[in-house]
């Protein structure tokens, strides 16, 4: 495990753009960017918005870990999620202080326009796609996780799990809003889990074969 830890490089994060109080933590989020580029690239422009939000770790194509600040602190990374309590009857809360964000570098769903796919700022995506037959959360196309991303995401799951005693059991129920999420009930979960208007992270099988591992 120390072998491992000495692989995650730190990003200098300014330490007003988070909360530096100490929060139990008993579920993982995951996400990816909605953007390319790297590591850096998207801290910075974290660290210039007016609101402090960001993730702890962010995970670029090339499966390389980056943090930002410990895990025991947090920024705003779910967000509201006052629609999807009322309807199932459960009191909103903040998601974000009990949960560990991850970010995956992704440009997230794609827009096919005369046979050439688009990313969501209307920019030409040359990388690899996933294609789903029937759509997800109003996406057919996404930017394809790298097998490279994956790797290193289990092992950093496997980390925080056993750091925070977290249970690391994961189903289908994750990729739609999900009543245990929004209920704070410990595990592993997805931004879709607690958000319909959320598209991350989407269920690239590769994606969720390695979870059931976990």
């Amino acid at each position: 495990m120390q072998d491992f830890l000495k692989t995650i490089k730190q990003i200098d994060f300014p330490t007003n753009q988070y909360y530096r109080k100490p929060y139990s933590k008993n579920q993982i989020v995951l996400h990816h960017t909605v953007s390319g580029g790297t590591a850096n690239a998207v801290a910075k422009y974290w660290s210039q918005m007016p609101s402090r939000i960001a993730t702890a770790f962010i995970i670029d194509k090339e499966g390389v870990i980056y943090q930002l600040f410990g895990s025991q602190y947090y920024a705003g990374h779910v967000g509201s999620i006052k629609t999807e309590a009322k309807k199932l009857g459960l009191p909103a809360r903040n998601c974000s202080k009990n949960s560990i964000g991850i970010e995956l570098i992704n440009w997230g769903g794609l827009i096919m326009k005369d046979d050439q796919l688009y990313n969501v700022y209307g920019r030409k995506f040359t990388g690899e796609a996933v294609h789903y037959e029937n759509g997800y959360r109003g996406f057919y196309y996404f930017d394809k996780y790298t097998d490279k991303q994956i790797s290193a995401l289990k092992p950093l799951i496997e980390y925080l799990a056993d750091k925070y005693g977290i249970p690391t059991t994961c189903d289908d129920r994750m990729w739609d809003v999900s009543h245990r999420a929004i209920a704070g009930v410990s595990g592993v979960y997805s931004h879709t889990s607690f958000r319909r208007d959320k598209s991350d992270l989407h269920p690239q099988k590769e994606l969720t074969d390695m979870l059931k591992t976990l």
